[in-house]
């Protein structure tokens, strides 16, 4: 049932791969990839979010007893003394141009105008107009949960929002939406009223500033940082999605001309693995696996001849591995695991060993395991596919640690300011369920500060290195949510786990964080003495703000007790840490690679 570990990394899928970097499956060549341009656009949105972040926290703390930010109570007052009931009207009607309703609804129609209505679909213009507006929000919503700022002390025309006074959302919006539409008019429209129509939209933004600040609802500075917030979007946006065209229209076919629906895991196909005499069972999360899910799975599973699927469920108290241990001593054939990253964690370090082979659902919020290892992201999608691959041995890694039972982890587990915004993300249920892994990036916001703690890292019995670190991340994979790629070496079937210390101190330690993590990725060359510790080959000098290591085994101990998380999920604190990798301990069926 199991094959040989690859001796090449390049056996496995990944998903940090750009698959659409060259041709085909989004239709005509694209320069650099969708992908390059997800990643530009991500790194300079997290420097924006930093930047307006950062000023927002030097407007409320050192800076709010200096002037001119000890004249803008004046300012609101000096609006609230010129009020009328048709400026009243007036600025109501300007407001609304800002508001979120307003805002989606425009973007939407013009959006779908710039599809619809011209000869040939404007895709490129779309994009940018919807992605501008869609990730000013995401900024906005960073900032407002980072940075605490009362509204001004003045009688307020609109009700009071939940939401702090920096920055003006509606004011970003509004620049977002207009100041694109500006862009769009300047550059697609012809003849002298182009200029007309642009300038009168880049007006529209003003207005509404000026309107919040009537209304009581703002102080001058968060207008300010209202119109910073939307035009910084606008401008990295447009530099990925509007300069050399890197987002195209989807093909209707494939590089060989049969119809795209071919691929499409809804249509039956035959298995290349041929369907187990034993018993199959389905082990589910109940909370994010409901019924609809579980019959669309168990149809998936009678098409590949899987008949009478059992579906056990997980508990608060057994996650996954009392259900797992039980199937593999029960004799199962085949254990399907359906939830996030914690659920499969569970499962495997149960399945670890056994020759049992397990098919991955992804049905979490950060799924990096399924990411890495290149199947779809929907749940029947990535049964369908796993049924259809072959059964493939990968790593895992096995960690003891005091406080800690000794156990596995299938994708990473860290120390630090990692695992203080896992904890801090696994408290926001309502939030994650709304924006999903987004989640994870509003929390990491929050614990930006955690302090930096000494760490004696001993690799394969090396000597010890000693080092400062904010966060301690082992990776058994290297990429995460957003196509991010933390540990670039990485492989889930190299007989090796990956080592991240991350060490920024200021602005330009994190701005060199992001340098390093957005760098063009070269594999690295096979060492000529494998038993050799990178560790000991990397010196003793450490000082960088990020630095790689890899190895077999692993002894960390901290200064003080830091937090620690397996997979995503927090596990108390502790200054131990002992972790090694065991080979090819988990057979996985995955799609078969691409060609």
């Amino acid at each position: 049932m199991s094959t040989a570990v690859p001796e090449r990394p390049a056996e496995l899928p990944g998903a940090g791969h750009d698959a659409a970097g060259a041709t085909g499956r989004s239709g005509r060549a694209v320069p650099r990839g969708i992908g390059w341009s997800a990643r530009w656009i991500a790194a300079l949105t997290v420097c924006q979010a930093a930047l307006l972040v950062g000023a927002g926290r030097l407007i409320t703390g050192p800076a709010r007893d200096i002037w001119p930010l000890t004249a803008e109570d004046r300012v609101n007052e000096g609006f609230e003394r010129i009020r009328t009931g048709t400026l009243t009207t007036l600025s109501s009607i300007a407001s609304e141009a800002g508001n979120t309703l307003t805002v989606i609804a425009v973007t939407l129609l013009s959006c779908l105008g710039l599809i619809l209505l011209p000869r040939l679909p404007m895709w490129r213009q779309a994009a940018f107009l919807a992605v501008a507006v869609s990730l000013q929000s995401l900024v906005f919503l960073v900032i407002t949960s980072a940075v605490d700022r009362h509204r001004p002390e003045v009688h307020r025309l609109d009700g009071s929002l939940p939401t702090s006074s920096y920055t003006s959302g509606h004011t970003g919006a509004a620049t977002a939406l207009y100041g694109g539409l500006a862009v769009l008019a300047v550059t697609r429209l012809r003849g002298p009223w182009r200029t007309v129509v642009g300038c009168l939209l880049c007006v529209l933004p003003l207005l509404v500033g000026l309107a919040r600040l009537y209304r009581g609802m703002h102080h001058p500075t968060d207008v300010l940082g209202g119109l910073a917030n939307g035009s910084l979007s606008l401008l990295i946006v447009g530099r990925a999605l509007l300069t050399e065209g890197r987002v195209t229209a989807p093909a209707a076919s494939t590089d060989s001309g049969a119809p795209a629906d071919r691929d499409r895991p809804g249509t039956p196909a035959p298995s290349t693995t041929p369907a187990p005499a034993g018993r199959t069972v389905v082990i589910c999360n109940p909370t994010v696996t409901g019924q609809a899910d579980r019959d669309a799975l168990r149809r998936v599973l009678e098409r590949h001849g899987h008949r009478a699927p059992e579906f056990v469920e997980t508990t608060a108290e057994d996650p996954g591995h009392g259900q797992a241990a039980g199937a593999v001593r029960d004799g199962a054939a085949l254990v399907a695991v359906c939830g996030g990253d914690g659920t499969i964690r569970a499962a495997a370090d149960a399945l670890a060993g056994s020759d049992v082979p397990l098919a991955l659902v992804p049905c979490g919020t950060g799924n990096l395991l399924a990411r890495n290892l290149g199947l779809p992201l929907t749940p029947a999608d990535a049964l369908d596919a796993a049924l259809r691959g072959t059964a493939t041995r990968v790593d895992l890694g096995r960690i003891e640690a005091d406080g800690l039972a000794p156990t596995h982890f299938a994708a990473m587990s860290g120390a630090g300011l990692d695992a203080a915004m896992m904890g801090r993300a696994n408290s926001y249920d309502r939030t994650k369920a709304v924006l999903g892994w987004a989640t994870y990036v509003l929390a990491g916001f929050r614990v930006l500060g955690f302090p930096r703690t000494g760490v004696s890292v001993r690799l394969d019995g090396a000597p010890a290195l000693r080092r400062n670190a904010r966060m301690v991340l082992i990776g058994n994979i290297g990429t995460v949510q957003g196509g991010l790629t933390l540990l670039p070496a990485a492989r889930p079937d190299d007989g090796r786990l990956d080592l991240l210390i991350l060490d920024p101190r200021g602005v330009r330690g994190w701005l060199a964080v992001v340098r390093t993590l957005l760098r063009p990725k070269t594999k690295p060359d096979t060492p000529d003495t494998p038993d050799t510790p990178d560790a000991a080959r990397a010196g003793e000098e450490g000082g960088a703000p990020a630095e790689f290591l890899t190895f077999r085994h692993a002894e960390l101990t901290f200064d003080t007790p830091q937090p620690r998380e397996l997979d995503g999920d927090p596990v108390g604190t502790g200054r131990h840490m002992t972790v090694d990798v065991r080979p090819g301990a988990l057979t996985v069926l995955l799609p078969a690679r691409e060609q």
